[in-house]
């Protein structure tokens, strides 16, 4: 909720807004103050889980003049959930890439993405995460000519 409301209050004056950070979809509904302590080893667990705000979607929503950049990680159908997503989200671009274990993506130095805007789809090659991050400043700098 505190992300969601730091980010509408700059929503206004932003340019653009890229939504990186991977906040988690649910929390708990009840946050314990105190350690959940083992008493068994029988025994189980069970939380009651709530969403979270969607933060890029509100923004998109309610800064429609503000460029919102979000990011799909995917493990399947990585075009087709990246293309609902931008859908869904109402945003204007998305990142997309896999995830999936055989990538390496995760815990990697490389990265291979694709961008989703409602002009089609551009496709990267592999390159460092760090590339990824350049290119993907060198684009947004491209649309301020």
């Amino acid at each position: 909720q505190d992300m969601l409301e730091a980010s509408l209050d700059v929503g206004h004056s932003a340019d653009y807004f890229i939504a990186a950070a991977a906040v988690a979809d649910y929390r708990p509904i009840i946050a314990s103050q105190e350690k959940l302590k083992k008493l068994n080893a029988d025994d189980r667990l069970s939380l009651d889980l709530v969403q979270n705000p969607d933060i890029l979607a509100t923004m998109a929503k309610q800064h429609p003049q503000t460029i919102c950049i979000g990011f799909a990680a995917e493990t399947d159908d990585v075009i087709k959930n990246a293309r609902n997503k931008l859908s869904r989200k109402g945003c204007d671009w998305i990142v997309a890439n896999d995830v999936s274990s055989s990538t390496g993506i995760v815990g990697g130095q490389n990265n291979t993405v694709t961008i989703l805007d409602k002009d089609g789809v551009e496709a990267w090659e592999e390159m460092s995460k760090t590339e990824v991050a350049f290119r993907l400043a060198q684009r947004i700098v491209g649309t301020l000519a």
